[in-house]
């Protein structure tokens, strides 16, 4: 009885935390209705929420046509990367791999920087870099593939990512360098530090659906995720065909990575210190880590999202904040990690 006892205590206290991380968001999403260059206070927004009556007349537009979609896809953007960053590390047992690992950021940033060239329509830059996004991925894939007969399947991956995102940032730099200096070098450049200023709701009722179809297969196969740990060998004798469940979690965590890439611009960082950082609270188990990263990286995102927009009367892009945050701290979890074994 004491095996399944210490699952049970294993699995409230996962949930628990999981619980713990959404109650975090809650309180986070409610403060951020509240902030911004026309504040609202937090008990006219309850009472907004819960009669739908309101003193102020402005409060209605501002929750649901300014505030909702931008905080809705902080939240929708941080939790998908995270979870993505979580997928990868598990995949290729290594805690210091991101999502844009097979070249996925790159390749989105060039299908943007082109759509921006050729002076498309905003759905015409979240096309192209999604497209191109996920062109990158199946690029580096299909190389890997094409090496691995003679080479390790893993190393082969990672090293065909690492030519793609060179491949793509060349291009990037290209585009950039045949550009107005005037108009399209500048919106370029924003582009490629990341906001969410630009998001409606339209772009979320498209969004939403594509996230969704990455992210629960992805919960629905946490518990192989665990095998990959143990290896190849290994795992297969458990009966996990692991060829399929890396397959499964490439198409899974590029879809969300690229998906949410497209509406936001690129947004370092959250996929690779969220992960790490979750991790160290929940320990390996993916049935747990999952979810409470989807959490976590949707809270942190929110709190940086809402400092760019309020420090300042100009919004800084959140991929410089994410950025000048993620390298310290990921210094400081490193050294916390080599007391800890992966």
């Amino acid at each position: 009885m004491k095996p399944r006892s210490n699952n049970i205590k294993n699995l409230t206290h996962g949930s628990l935390l999981i619980l713990i991380a959404g109650l975090i968001l809650v309180v986070t999403v409610l403060v951020s209705f509240s902030l911004g260059r026309y504040p609202l206070k937090i008990t006219d927004i309850l009472t907004f929420f819960f009669t739908g009556n309101s003193s102020d007349p402005n409060l209605p537009i501002v929750l649901a046509k300014v505030r909702l979609p931008r905080i809705l896809g902080a939240v929708i953007t941080g939790g998908a990367l995270s979870i993505a960053g979580v997928s990868f590390q598990t995949m290729f047992r290594n805690p210091i791999v991101s999502p844009d690992i097979l070249g996925v950021t790159s390749g989105a940033g060039f299908g943007a920087s082109l759509a921006i060239l050729l002076s498309l329509n905003i759905f015409g830059i979240q096309s192209f870099a999604f497209v191109f996004g996920i062109a990158a991925v199946l690029l580096a894939y299909g190389i890997s593939r094409a090496l691995s007969q003679t080479h390790d399947k893993t190393l082969m991956l990672v090293l065909s990512g690492m030519v793609v995102s060179t491949f793509f940032a060349s291009l990037i730099s290209l585009m950039k360098y045949v550009a107005d200096s005037d108009s399209k070098l500048p919106s370029i450049t924003f582009w490629l530090m990341g906001s969410l200023a630009s998001i409606n709701m339209g772009d979320l009722k498209i969004v939403i659906p594509i996230v969704l179809c990455g992210l629960i297969p992805l919960l629905l196969v946490s518990w192989r995720m665990n095998v990959l740990s143990f290896g190849d060998e290994e795992a297969k004798a458990m009966g996990v065909n692991t060829d399929k469940l890396r397959v499964l979690i490439i198409i899974c965590a590029s879809l969300l990575t690229a998906t949410v890439i497209a509406i936001t611009g690129h947004i370092g960082w959250i996929g690779l210190i969220i992960p790490h950082f979750a991790r160290l609270i929940t320990g390996p188990d993916n049935k747990v880590l999952l979810p409470f990263s989807f959490f976590l990286g949707g809270s942190f995102l929110l709190i940086v999202d809402d400092f760019a927009r309020s420090v300042s009367a100009l919004e800084i892009p959140l991929g410089i904040i994410t950025s000048l945050l993620g390298a310290p701290f990921f210094l400081i979890f490193l050294r916390q990690s080599q007391k800890r074994s992966w």
